[in-house]
């Protein structure tokens, strides 16, 4: 009769594994290994199946009761939003997130700084406060204006979290972990979307959150994190040691080199977080811009009506002392 120790079954899921094989040496990195080392037994994989399911069944019974839900929302939602991660943590990218420092710099760009601004664009709370109804709204909504949203979606507050938490994770003992132990190595996955997230909804996103900024004030906080990212990146490429101590040479690939590939990894970090930046302050401007033309319409209008209602008045004046 076969015996499963669940302790030993547990500790043995939190040890690396750095035996031959594939589970500690792949093969050489590249474009085909994407596909083909590709895995779906994580719980990240089981998140982002509920989190569409959900949305989707959200935009359903919008439709179903004759409501209109923008096309390009579930389409940003489901596609980059939910996509991205899928392709950094589902896809060939997982089995080298902790044999390759570049790798997992892909990883942290992508779901620190892409996936979080495609999730905001979806509007994914204004969706569920469309859809339920009753308690379940309140009970949303009582969580939308509590004093833990207010803190955590200020933007001060987001911001030190979302630029600090790398230079925490990379310069102290905390990165190893990660790496030792797989359990860890996917919370800090979560907490890449999370402090994204926190950073990027209240900048770019459509949902009614507190403590929403002016556009120029969220421009300045985009532009303000760029230093960061280029700091960051520079001191990653210039690094007289190895990130994670011994464990990328413990590997002992043939295939990979592993100062060049930190070197490569501090570019990634560097390049990825300016172009995003530069790229979401462009997008903000442009918000501004459009709510700037919105303002300027719904003004005229409303010129338009007070113009028209003292012409009627001016007219029934004349009539009635004729």
């Amino acid at each position: 009769m076969l015996r499963v120790d669940p302790i030993h079954t547990l500790t043995s899921s939190l040890t690396p594994t750095l035996a031959s094989g594939e589970a500690a040496n792949p093969p050489p990195f590249t474009v085909s290994t994407i596909f083909t080392q590709t895995r779906l037994d994580g719980w990240i994989a089981v998140g982002l199946v509920l989190a569409a399911g959900l949305y989707l069944y959200g935009v359903h019974r919008l439709r179903v009761r004759g409501d209109h839900w923008p096309v390009s929302r579930t389409v940003l939602f489901i596609g980059p939003g939910l996509g991205s991660i899928a392709a950094v943590t589902v896809s060939g990218l997982h089995a080298y997130d902790t044999t390759l420092l570049s790798v997992h710099m892909i990883q942290h760009m992508v779901l620190s700084m892409v996936a979080p601004i495609f999730l905001a664009l979806g509007a994914p709370i204004t969706l569920a406060l469309r859809t339920v109804t009753g308690a379940p709204r309140r009970r949303l909504l009582a969580v939308l204006h509590s004093r833990v949203a207010r803190v955590f979606s200020f933007p001060l507050f987001a911001f030190g979290l979302f630029v600090v938490n790398p230079f925490v994770l990379y310069f102290t003992g905390l990165y190893r972990i990660t790496l030792e132990h797989p359990f860890a190595h996917e919370l800090i996955h979560a907490h890449f979307i999370l402090t994204g997230c926190l950073f990027f909804w209240p900048l770019v996103g459509h949902d009614p959150l507190p403590n929403r900024w002016p556009y120029p004030a969220r421009a300045l906080l985009m532009l303000l994190s760029v230093p960061f990212h280029t700091v960051l990146g520079l001191t990653v490429m210039q690094s007289s040691t190895l990130f994670g101590g011994d464990w990328y040479p413990s590997l002992a690939l043939g295939w990979a080199d592993p100062w060049a590939d930190q070197k490569v990894a501090g570019g990634v970090l560097w390049a990825g977080g300016e172009f995003v930046s530069v790229t979401m302050i462009a997008v903000l401007v442009l918000q501004w811009v459009r709510q700037s033309e919105r303002e300027a319409r719904r003004i005229d209008r409303e010129l338009d009506r007070q113009e028209a209602r003292e012409r009627a008045a001016a007219a029934s004046s004349g009539g009635t002392a004729t």
